[in-house]
């Protein structure tokens, strides 16, 4: 089921300076829990740990811009990004980066957001796909691992808000903060 999703939603057709790649992760928490964080375009830091603010410009509809702030230890302070796509039915949204103080330049992403069941119970399937340019000085393989790293922690923290949220009976929390 994985390839299927991966092929229908998350191909990228990256150039040779860019790299791409697709992760994913199951979580122990039903769709309508995970979707409700996925979605919020305007509320990133409600999952994101890196995160600290976001604010909108105009509307919550395609083509919106928000401003992100990022927590000190990443090398950026600042990113601006546009939605690209929503779509509540099939559960994706796509977002690209379109400005900020960082090396992610032409950077696009898709997630995805899929029922299954784990152990018996309802679950989801989140699926994450990107493509970036290679930033000068570095090569393929260090931008995807970064970016990947990336991705790694934020669908982890996902997982951990959903889940403590399908704890909770679906409460909604106001920010993650990082343990170590």
């Amino acid at each position: 089921m994985e390839a299927q999703f991966v092929e229908r939603y998350h191909s990228h057709q990256p150039s040779d300076h860019q790299c791409s790649s697709s992760l994913v992760k199951h979580i122990k928490a039903p769709v309508d829990i995970v979707w409700s964080l996925v979605r919020r375009f305007d509320q990133p830091q409600k999952y994101k740990p890196f995160i600290s603010r976001c604010t909108v410009k105009g509307d919550l509809t395609i083509g919106s811009v928000r401003e992100v702030n990022v927590k000190s230890g990443l090398p950026a302070t600042t990113s601006t990004e546009r939605l690209e796509l929503l779509d509540d039915e099939e559960h994706i949204l796509g977002i690209r980066i379109v400005g900020g103080d960082h090396r992610l330049k032409n950077y696009s992403s898709v997630i995805t957001v899929h029922p299954e069941t784990l152990d018996g119970r309802p679950g989801t399937l989140v699926i994450e796909s990107f493509m970036v340019d290679v930033p000068e000085g570095n090569t393929q393989e260090e931008t995807c691992y970064f970016v990947k790293a990336l991705i790694n922690c934020n669908l982890k923290s996902l997982a951990d808000v959903s889940e403590r949220m399908a704890m909770q009976g679906g409460v909604v929390p106001t920010s993650v903060e990082l343990v170590f």
